[in-house]
């Protein structure tokens, strides 16, 4: 096990150097049986400590899923939400489950009388009911091998005995100070005597390691209907908030079936609606009626192509996603390779399509585990915002999500509130099979770049045989808004040449060149086996990760 944590150890300095952007290392991690990834290093070592202890994938996704929020609490908390798709050896298939909340029984459009829109942070922007913990029950519960208590206990020692600030939490808590201050409970965790705490110092969360700890004596229950249950409600009772003991108690994921598609011989595994992960399927589906070998990677016909097929399959996405017990998403249409190929007939190579992007949230944590008897896990969970909400719910010391934000108070929306609704979601892990049996596991943080960046990291993997982490560094692109900015931006890292710049600038995108290694393109990671039967891992050099095999 002491070699797990110097390879943890290297990793973790290795991240830091490609962050500032002094050296590049395009190896990936190999393993024989074995790898994890994560945004940060804790919580992949915590994944490989539960590995090691004798447990299974499922057991060290939800210990690296209970780190992170502990570890990461600018991008996801157990008042947040996740989407998980996982494998199982004994049963080969490949199976999912929405951990998303609903919107509470108050929540309507009459709630918001006078605005245009819900608010964005606030107790106002806590719309819909966090299904965190709920995913982590019923993924160890169907799955699991080690105790409950066993799986949560490195959340528990990260909260209550602390952790290193990381300069990327630091860098949030700066960022959003103004946020954070406004509620005194918020304040007292992350603005202790009202600064940032600084990088290296030891950051603890007592009150968030006491409810962990009733989570691990009394189980699931104990968020929905228990103390921590009561707490919550009766905190956002104090503030006029929406939900209820009653949304808490109701609140139910669900197994669902994923939806499918292919390329190049890979199936392709995507979280369907209210997941936004059809919409990956459908960009990939476009471009393989490309040969993409034949086009230079990282020329201007290459980036030209990823951006225009992801824009035709947000077109579609922004039409028809919410949630399918409220309305239809036409995936069988949207997904039939003839489509694709209509779509695909579409695109000039030397002019940018007029397509509008939604101004989504970016703020996610991604990871994957495979273990050595195969069973594979890819997950992902956030809080919509960095923070969420900004709101800490009483002395329970839960960041709670602003995700119900992203409704719409247009009645004729498709993505209008309604009670018992969950919104449009932009989180989606992803799984690829060869031959039946997982072959890569892929996601990333950042909303609308969810799908932008697993297009560039699978293209690289299956078209230009990149390894993981290469296919990760590579220069990167985010075409859209974000909160915050009006233009429908296509943003590319530094690293492309300037002469590609020009090119799509002349086809009508409007390029910023930002940083080399810039952190608005989200942190990815990715597992691949390959034709060894080895497991590649590469963790995003934006982040805080790493990647862990043996």
């Amino acid at each position: 096990m002491d070699g797990i944590f110097k390879t943890c150890h290297m990793l973790v300095h290795l991240s830091f150097y490609i962050h500032i952007g002094v050296i590049a290392v395009n190896q990936s991690v190999i393993g024989t049986k074995a790898m994890v990834v994560s945004p940060h290093y804790l919580a992949t070592a915590a994944g490989a400590r539960i590995l090691e202890q004798g447990g299974n994938a499922f057991d060290a996704a939800v210990a690296v899923s209970a780190c992170l929020a502990v570890v990461y609490p600018h991008m996801t908390s157990l008042g947040g939400d996740s989407f998980w798709l996982g494998y199982h050896h004994s049963e080969g298939k490949v199976r999912g489950y929405n951990a998303s909340g609903r919107s509470g029984c108050k929540a309507n459009i009459g709630a918001y009388a006078g605005l245009a829109a819900i608010p964005h942070r606030g107790v106002g922007s806590i719309v819909t009911v966090p299904g965190m913990v709920d995913g982590w029950d019923a993924v160890h519960r169907e799955y699991g091998r080690l105790t409950w208590a066993q799986v949560l206990a490195p959340a528990i020692d990260y909260a209550g005995n602390g952790f290193p600030m990381s300069e990327d939490q630091y860098a949030n808590t700066v960022h959003n100070e103004a946020v954070l201050a406004r509620a005194l409970e918020t304040a007292d965790i992350y603005l202790p005597g009202g600064q940032a705490v600084k990088p290296g110092i030891r950051f603890k969360q007592p009150a968030l390691a006491g409810t962990l700890r009733r989570l691990a004596e009394h189980g699931r229950d104990e968020f929905y209907k228990g103390e921590t249950a009561k707490e919550i409600v009766s905190f956002l009772g104090r503030h006029d908030g929406l939900l209820t003991a009653d949304d808490f108690a109701d609140h139910r994921g669900d197994w669902v079936t994923p939806v499918e598609g292919s390329y190049r011989g890979y199936s392709l595994y995507q979280m369907p609606p209210n997941s936004q992960g059809f919409s990956g399927i459908m960009a990939l589906h476009i471009l393989e009626q490309f040969n993409l070998r034949d086009i230079e990677h990282g020329s201007h016909d290459y980036y030209q192509l990823c951006v225009e097929a992801l824009k035709l399959s947000f077109r579609d996405r922004n039409n028809y996603l919410s949630d399918p017990a409220f309305t239809n998403v036409p995936l069988e249409q949207l997904l039939d390779k003839g489509y694709a190929a209509k779509l695909a007939a579409s695109i000039e190579l030397n002019r940018a399509s007029s397509v509008q992007s939604e101004a989504l949230g970016s703020d996610t944590a991604y990871a994957a585990v495979v273990d050595e008897e195969g069973n594979s896990v890819s997950f992902i969970q956030s809080l919509y915002f960095e923070f969420g909400s900004g709101v800490v719910a009483g002395n329970t010391g839960i960041l709670l999500q602003n995700r119900g934000s992203f409704f719409s108070l247009d009645p004729n929306h498709v993505n209008s509130l309604k009670p018992a609704k969950r919104t449009f979601h932009t989180l989606m892990p992803a799984m690829a099979c060869r031959e039946g049996k997982p072959a890569v596991l892929y996601g990333t943080q950042g909303g609308e770049g969810q799908p932008q960046t697993q297009t560039a990291i699978f293209t690289r993997m299956i078209d230009y045989g990149m390894n993981p982490q290469q296919a990760i560094n590579e220069p990167r692109w985010v075409w859209g808004r974000t909160w915050g900015e009006p233009t429908q931006e296509l943003k590319i890292e530094g690293r492309v040449s300037d002469e590609v710049l020009a090119s799509l600038a002349a086809a009508g995108h409007l390029v910023r060149k930002v940083k080399d290694f810039d952190g608005i393109m989200g942190h990815a990671h990715a597992i691949l086996r390959d034709e060894q039967g080895f497991l590649q891992g590469g963790s995003d050099p934006r982040c805080d990760g790493a990647a862990v095999g043996w």
